[in-house]
């Protein structure tokens, strides 16, 4: 590697992971927000209106990919990836000096939506913007090897965001990083901003765009010659399913759902449970670079494959073997207490909820929604016409009244059942971030490296394939739509949609049906369809 071609993978990775940094530190902080943001409104409330400010950020990634794309196949793609960035690390910083809800009202939550609609605007077009570049720069035979360093770099932001959060909290207390620290980690992002539009400023425009544009071979409509011509619309259809869909849902399984299922289910306290993603992340990020550099050498394909259908056939009982680590009387619980809600079918509806946003008001899904959130394993029984509810507790009648927050009663039965209390002693705890060899924190550190394993094999080589797969004058556009489709849509909506599943089931492994069934049919999509790109010449096409 030589001077110059390290030299563009820094400026565009260290400006990536700039990027990534900011769009999660909304992610990580989503309580703490919607508390400064939404405080006219009810806790449970508030927290679904921030949790959905944030899906807003993933939802607008595609519409980002267009506009930048088009920019970025006429423009060039170092001016439009300084663009991006430009917005994203603006944005950020303003959500650090934003006066919250109590000081301008209405005004603070309208303005905070737009900063994340922005911010997902400007992550749809960097990411399609520096993968484009780097591939363009790099020589035959090492291009999944070069644009691997991008692919280190979503990781490294949401680990460099865990890592500013824990720093921060450590310093000012809880109490007042609640308050008023929160808004440091976003503030100090103007630095790394004004460090990486410097070094982008000091980059030159592809070689490849350059030469196509000299030539006067570049597309004066990318948008219609990438998906209105059905030759490459086709291409564009395919990369999704059979590439980038099984990508982001195993992706997002090992990073984020990982995260949620600790905290939310197994009920690991938050500080644990980020140091644990985070040992999980410093472990297994050099394996991006790993099967990047191997897809030069035995394809691409085969790796991404290879980890859609492992995954698929592994998450479940990777997962009961961390409930198994991670909270072992939750798992003794799950497989020895039987719970039932017994009540008249025509009362109970359905609990699907994945925004957060219905209100259950019927007896018997308030009581199915309090034990799922509980991480209380149940099945509904059926019960007479007409029939008030009734919750059985290992064949014995608890008395229900509303648990539309919470029932002492439903709570003490199952718990004199062998249900854990909240921060039981067996639940696993890190007292600092050095605690890691204790059998029960390296067991636990050693299952959720596996399951980053899985999403380096995914996300190693993915931008490699996808910059190969469409000629230069629409590349840009082409690769950006599919991933952002993949990685916002069916990655970023994957939490909230698998812990609807699990809480209208209650069963908490579930949800993880969510990520299996879109890995297969990625697996079976990429295997039937989806040529392999290794040796295609990037600089003919």
């Amino acid at each position: 590697m030589t001077k110059d071609e390290r030299f563009v993978i820094l400026a565009s990775s260290l400006g990536t992971v700039f990027e990534w940094y900011d769009f999660y530190l909304y992610g990580s902080l989503a309580g703490i927000i919607g508390a400064q943001f939404f405080s006219d409104y009810p806790p449970a409330t508030r927290d679904i209106f921030a949790l959905l400010a944030f899906a807003a950020g993933f939802l607008v990634r595609p519409f980002g990919a267009i506009v930048f794309g088009r920019v970025g196949d006429i423009v060039g793609r170092k001016y439009t990836f300084l663009v991006t960035i430009l917005i994203m690390g603006l944005s950020t910083f303003i959500v650090g000096l934003l006066p919250n809800a109590k000081t301008i009202g209405i005004a603070a939550p309208i303005i905070l939506i737009t900063l994340r609609l922005l911010q997902g605007l400007a992550l749809g077009g960097e990411y399609g913007g520096a993968a484009t570049y780097v591939a363009e720069h790099a020589p035959m035979g090492k291009r999944g090897y070069y644009t691997s360093f991008i692919q280190t770099t979503a990781t490294l932001g949401l680990f460099l965001s865990l890592l500013v959060i824990l720093f921060t909290r450590s310093i000012t207390g809880e109490k007042d990083f609640a308050e008023w620290g929160w808004r440091i980690p976003f503030l100090v992002s103007v630095l790394l901003l004004g460090i990486s539009v410097w070094i982008r400023l000091r980059l030159n425009e592809s070689p490849v765009f350059q030469r196509m544009k000299d030539e006067g071979k570049a597309s004066k409509a990318p948008l219609t010659e990438a998906f209105a011509t059905w030759s490459n619309a086709k291409i564009v259809i395919l990369a999704l399913f059979g590439l980038t869909m099984g990508q982001a849902v195993i992706w997002y399984t090992g990073q984020f759902y990982a995260l949620f299922f600790l905290q939310s289910i197994l009920k690991v306290d938050g500080y644990t449970a980020n140091l644990l993603i985070a040992w999980s992340l410093l472990l297994g990020t050099g394996f991006f670079l790993v099967f990047g550099a191997l897809s030069d050498k035995i394809g691409r394909k085969p790796i991404i494959l290879a980890g859609c259908l492992i995954g698929a056939l592994t998450l479940f009982p990777i997962f009961k073997m961390i409930t198994t680590n991670a909270n072992p009387a939750l798992e003794k619980a799950y497989e020895t207490v039987k719970v039932q809600v017994v009540a008249d079918p025509a009362g109970c509806g359905d609990l699907f909820n994945p925004v957060g946003t219905r209100v259950f008001t019927a007896p018997c899904d308030t009581a199915r929604a309090f034990l799922a959130q509980s991480s209380v394993k149940y099945s509904t029984v059926p019960g007479p016409a007409g029939s008030p509810v009734k919750i059985m507790v290992n064949d014995k009648e608890v008395p229900y009244t509303d648990a539309k927050t919470s029932n002492p009663l439903i709570t003490a039965a199952v718990q004199a059942a062998g249900y854990p209390k909240p921060g039981d002693a067996g639940i696993v705890k890190m007292s600092n971030p050095f605690d890691v060899f204790r059998p029960q924190v390296a067991a636990v550190i050693g299952l959720l490296f596996i399951l980053v394993l899985y999403v380096t094999m995914v996300y190693g080589p993915i931008a490699a394939m996808l910059v190969e797969l469409f000629p230069t004058k629409i590349r840009y556009t082409s690769m950006s739509l599919p991933y952002h489709i993949g990685n916002g849509w069916f990655g970023g909506l994957l939490p909230a949609t698998a812990f609807a599943i699990t809480a209208s089931t209650g069963d908490i492994y579930s949800g993880l049906w969510y990520p299996i069934i879109f890995a297969a049919i990625t697996v079976v999509v990429g295997a039937l369809f989806i040529p392999e790109t290794k040796d295609v010449d990037i600089s003919k096409t």
